[in-house]
């Protein structure tokens, strides 16, 4: 880790800064490296948009636990010229030979682990389309430029550190499966390698230049999707090139809505942040939050919580198969009539909240950035293969580890998946449909202050941004978000989540006293990364969660 910091630091001051205005830009990452991809591009006069393609392929790089070209993204996008607010949904979708019960065997059972492990997990990436599409349409830099950084990472290496290798111990069985992805990630023996190996990664690079000289075709059309849908039918997956080629982004509108005077701007579906964010905040606008004790303000807010998540499985999924009543999802007096069955003497059972539901849950290691100018220009970005490492499958030649996140589908009615979490009929697999997500990359912003948030997580993606988007409201900053205790509630299972910081020991009484179920998780979680902009000064913050090994920084 120290290593890493310096290295970054070192390299940061080669920088000549020279971006055509010689704006100030905060920069927050998961990781060193990728945060320095963002100021060398800037450095050659970028902006923020070329910044972010350049993070994103950096993480793809040196996080390949969290994210990667083999998987999906939502980019949240603020331009202050025009004033345009937009959401790349990169998310994955369904090859077009997937069907509802790919993964259910004869007797009508979930076949353990199909959906998680190995090419028939993985749906077809979104990654790729989104880096060319914001550099071409947003950037100012060519695509060669933007991804220069991630591409020299993968050549010549980059020092892994401890929490890289602590996630990839946890999924070395599921790599020593695969040839390519051991031979790639393991040493020759099959172990974890030491501390401040260097990982090289010159398949990936290749695919890499592939995209930065040939665009859109370098990934979906010729030699790299003939290596990827190759690799993967060998293997046992149902990818085509028809799969590869259809594939596109789209541009969304944000979810918008109002708490206490902050404009909230999140992801819309296919993601599920931006509304299960606002409704939880509609139902505690209903609330004065600083008269509550401590214990009730707790309540409140789980209550909240398990309120909207209950929506999420009910209601949410691809906009682009089934409707969806956002408006009503979103509304005020939709949030006051669930408000009215919120007591503040007693916890709301999660078996007596309406509609049939499935179980459901998605994967956690995930990765965010966040970065702004000091005009406003802003990017929330966050990141995901699923699970850590993805599906666990490299397909020969390319260097590209697919994702899992077919399992974010809803497989069978009642089936509970990777994490337990709850989903409905209208996340059901379909051919060419994206996956429901709880990814939130979300603005906050006041006549005085804006702010860029975001974490990995799963399902607890959205509880943690809500948490921070309190805070944020309280008048704290970047420090304070990105490091708060954490709890949790999605619903199903009717359990409050907790890290063993967030409550004491008379708070876990005194909420069991209410009616709720507690469970301390047993490692801290989340990986936030902030920045934020005050509007009258025109300075700038930036803070990332020592929960992880991030670095955010304010430049010149």
């Amino acid at each position: 880790m120290t290593k890493l910091i310096v290295v970054f630091f070192i390299y940061s001051l080669t920088i000549q800064w020279a971006t055509a205005d010689n704006q100030k830009v905060a920069i927050a990452s998961a990781h060193p490296l990728a945060t320095a991809a963002g100021f060398e591009v800037l450095a050659k006069g970028g902006n923020v948009y070329d910044a972010a393609v350049a993070i994103s392929a950096a993480l793809a790089v040196v996080e390949p636990f969290g994210s990667g070209l083999g998987g999906g993204a939502y980019w949240l996008i603020h331009r202050e010229s025009d004033n345009l607010d937009v959401v790349i949904d990169g998310r994955e979708k369904a090859p077009l030979a997937a069907h509802k019960d790919m993964y259910i065997d004869k007797s009508g059972h979930i076949i353990p682990k199909l959906s998680l492990q190995g090419p028939l997990a993985a749906a077809i990436p979104g990654m790729p389309a989104g880096l060319v599409h914001i550099a071409q349409k947003y950037g100012r830099l060519s695509l060669e430029q933007d991804l220069a950084p991630a591409i020299r990472y993968a050549s010549t290496g980059f020092a892994i550190g401890e929490r890289y290798l602590r996630i990839l111990q946890s999924r070395v069985d599921a790599l020593k499966q695969y040839p390519e992805t051991a031979n790639l990630f393991l040493t020759k023996d099959k172990n974890v390698p030491p501390v401040y190996s260097i990982l090289r990664q010159p398949d990936l690079a290749d695919t890499l230049s592939n995209i930065a000289h040939k665009g859109h075709a370098g990934f979906y059309e010729g030699e790299t999707a003939d290596k990827l849908v190759l690799g993967v039918t060998q293997a046992g997956g149902i990818w085509s090139k028809a799969d590869l080629e259809a594939y596109q982004i789209v541009e969304r509108k944000p979810v918008v809505g109002n708490y206490k005077g902050i404009k909230v701007s999140s992801a819309s579906p296919s993601s599920s942040g931006g509304i299960v964010l606002i409704e939880a905040l509609n139902i505690l606008s209903g609330y004065d939050l600083n008269t509550l004790t401590d214990n009730q303000l707790h309540h409140v807010i789980v209550e909240a919580m398990k309120r909207a998540y209950h929506d999420r499985s009910l209601y949410l999924g691809d906009p682009d198969f089934i409707e969806i009543p956002a408006d009503r999802l979103i509304n005020k007096d939709y949030a006051a009539g669930l408000l009215s069955s919120l007591r503040l003497d007693q916890a709301l059972p999660s078996n007596q909240l309406s509609g049939q539901i499935d179980i459901h849950n998605e994967g956690s290691n995930t990765t965010h950035f966040s970065i702004i100018d000091q005009e406003g220009n802003r990017v929330a970005a966050t990141l995901s293969i699923n699970f850590s490492f993805g599906s666990a499958f490299v397909a020969p030649g390319t260097g590209v580890i697919l994702n899992d996140e077919m399992d974010d589908f809803d497989s069978q009615p009642g089936a509970m998946n990777g994490y337990g979490f709850v989903g409905g009929v209208a996340n059901a697999i379909a051919p060419g449909k994206r996956m429901l997500s709880s990814m939130s990359p979300t603005f906050l912003e006041t006549d005085k202050a804006v702010a860029v948030l975001g974490t990995p997580g799963g399902s607890k993606i959205i509880s943690m941004v809500l948490l921070a988007a309190l805070d944020f409201a309280k008048g704290n900053g970047p420090e304070s978000w990105v490091n708060l205790p954490r709890y949790h509630h999605q619903f199903m299972p009717d359990v409050i989540e907790y890290e063993a910081s967030a409550f004491s020991s008379a708070d876990i009484k005194a909420l069991e006293s209410l009616g709720h179920h507690l469970k301390v998780v047993p490692h801290p979680y989340g990986d936030m990364h902030a920045v934020l902009l005050d509007k009258t000064t025109k300075s700038l913050s930036a803070a990332s969660d020592k929960r992880g090994e991030g670095s955010a920084v304010v430049m010149p």
